[in-house]
């Protein structure tokens, strides 16, 4: 058994304050008896105020959050999968939403850039524009030897897309973390079903650390981070209030479920539609 945990955040326009909730995160969960822990999307700062967003982000080398949970994660023992920040792309005049795995030395093990970018107009009248700041990222992740295993990286809206999921489980992955920052009506009208369906269809763990609550530019988040096993069986949910959540990953559990239905094994290349 593994014990991990989930930091239900509410992040709000100060990433000095996010670098000191996230230190203090790192620690109880170490102190907690977890081998890993896992945050939300946008963990640094959750802003819609583009011109604010712009004076808050710095480059990856640059960043305080970043450098904070590293220090952290090297000062307590512990793995920690930091769900996404927002960073300046080196290469472009764009942000990445990026999200890193730390090892319990403090050092960055993996890296993945967001995939898919939430671009919608909701029958609530929110928009979202995400393509307007943001470089989507090219590549499927999967990070070996993580004390969850071999764990395949995907963030919020990359949920949508099973193909990527399909990747990251016949890349071997025995675990996916979607951290995120769900809207209340997509929330409570897809999150429970989407994630279940991932790992139902994947035959594996899925984690996700999810942004709740009001936050400080005036959005409001679903909250509900989830953990759930690879029969579809959710073993935690963190509901509407902030803080950890703790829960136990028996990962012999992916064998006995894939072995009763192996669709990895059953997948067969779709040839195109025929008229």
């Amino acid at each position: 058994m593994v014990r991990i945990a989930l930091y239900q955040s509410r992040t709000g326009i100060d990433p000095e304050a996010s670098a000191g909730a996230l230190a203090s995160a790192v620690e109880e969960a170490a102190s907690g008896g977890a081998a890993m822990l896992f945050t939300p999307e946008m963990s640094g700062v959750l802003d819609g105020n583009r011109d604010r967003v712009a004076r808050n982000v710095r480059a990856e080398a640059d960043d305080r959050v970043l450098a904070t949970v590293g220090e952290a994660a090297l000062r307590h023992g512990i793995w920690v999968h930091l769900g996404s920040l927002a960073l300046r792309d080196e290469g472009g005049e764009k942000l990445v939403n990026r999200g890193f795995v730390i090892d319990d030395r403090g050092e960055i093990r993996g890296r993945y850039d967001k995939i898919h970018l939430f671009d919608v107009d909701l029958p609530t009248g929110e928009s979202w524009r995400e393509s307007a700041s943001y470089r989507g990222g090219k590549s499927s992740v999967v990070v070996r030897g993580t004390p969850v295993g071999d764990l395949g990286l995907a963030i919020c809206y990359d949920l949508r897309f099973p193909a990527l999921f399909e990747r990251l489980s016949e890349a071997g992955a025995q675990v996916i973390s979607v951290p995120a920052a769900f809207t209340v009506p997509t929330g409570m009208a897809h999150w429970h079903t989407l994630l279940r369906a991932r790992a139902i269809e994947a035959g594996l763990f899925v984690i996700a650390a999810a942004q709740c609550g009001e936050h400080a530019d005036g959005r409001r988040t679903f909250g509900h981070s989830l953990v759930v096993d690879p029969w579809g069986e959710v073993l935690a949910d963190g509901g509407e209030r902030n803080g950890l959540i703790f829960a136990e990953l028996d990962l012999a559990r992916i064998e006995e479920v894939r072995s009763r239905i192996p669709v990895l094994s059953h997948r067969r290349a779709i040839g195109p539609v025929v008229n």
